[in-house]
C-alpha cells in the first residue's frame, strides 16, 4: 500500500496534465464531453437551467460498468442542503464525481481525509467547493453572533467553525451573501494549505456559488 501510494504521488509531481490523464481510465474518458472537467460542469450546469439535461450515466449499463472501480473526474465540496445535489445541477451520473457535503461545505478533518482520499486514489483533475445562496449555516451563524444565543446540540461546532471567516460581515445589510462567497473562499484556502496531497496533486481547486433562484453556478 506505501509502495502504490508513493508512485501515485511521483506521479502527481509531474503536474496537472498527467493527473489528469491518471484520474479517468480510457473508457471513461471518451464518455465524457470535450472540454475541461469545469467547463464540462458548467455545460451541465447550462443544461440542467434550461431544461435540456442529459442525465448521462444513469443506466443499469453504467452502473454495471463500473462497478468494479470507479472515476470520479471532479471532487466536490458542496453543502448539505438539499437543493444543491452536484449531480443533479451539473447534470451529471453514477460514477462522475466524488462527493462530500456537510452542511455549510467546512473543510473539517474529516472532510479533508475524505478528499485526501479521493485525490489519492483516483486523481481527479478538479476539486470543487460549492456553496450557495442564503446558506442557512451561515444564517445560523450570524444569527447567533448578533444575539449571543447558542446553538443546541452538536449545530454549535458548525457555528464555531464558521464563526471567524463570517464575523466580519455581521453587520453588514448584505451579509449572508457576503459570507457565503468568503466561506468559499476560505475553505479552497483550506484545501490548500491543510492538505499536502492536494496542494501537490495538480488538481484545480476552485470555489463557486450557485443560485437558489435561478439553479445557476458561478464560479467565484
Amino acid at each position: 500500500m506505501l509502495d502504490s501510494t508513493l508512485r501515485r504521488r511521483s506521479l502527481f509531481a509531474v503536474g496537472g496534465a498527467l493527473a489528469g490523464s491518471v484520474a479517468l481510465a480510457p473508457a471513461a474518458r471518451a464518455s465524457h464531453p470535450a472540454g475541461t472537467p469545469l467547463e464540462q460542469l458548467l455545460a451541465g450546469n447550462r443544461r440542467f437551467v434550461t431544461g435540456h439535461g442529459r442525465h448521462p450515466h444513469q443506466s443499469p449499463t453504467r452502473i454495471h460498468d463500473i462497478a468494479a472501480g470507479q472515476h470520479p473526474f471532479a471532487v466536490i465540496l458542496g453543502c448539505a442542503d438539499s437543493r444543491v445535489a452536484p449531480e443533479i445541477l451539473f447534470d451529471q451520473g453514477v460514477g462522475d464525481l466524488f462527493d462530500n457535503r456537510v452542511a455549510g461545505n467546512i473543510v473539517d478533518d474529516l472532510l479533508l481525509g475524505s478528499i485526501e482520499y479521493a485525490v489519492e486514489e483516483f486523481a481527479p483533475p478538479l476539486i470543487v467547493v460549492l456553496g450557495h445562496e442564503r446558506c442557512g449555516a451561515v444564517s445560523a451563524t450570524l444569527n447567533a453572533i448578533r444575539t449571543g444565543g447558542e446553538a443546541p446540540g452538536h449545530i454549535g461546532a458548525i457555528v464555531d467553525a464558521l464563526r471567524p471567516i463570517v464575523e466580519p460581515y455581521v453587520d453588514d445589510p448584505d451579509g449572508v451573501e457576503k459570507a457565503v462567497r468568503a466561506n468559499v473562499r476560505a475553505q479552497v484556502s483550506t484545501l490548500v494549505t491543510r492538505s499536502e496531497i492536494v496542494a501537490h496533486s495538480g488538481a484545480r481547486v476552485v470555489g463557486a456559488r450557485y443560485d437558489l433562484d435561478t439553479g445557476t453556478v458561478t464560479v467565484l
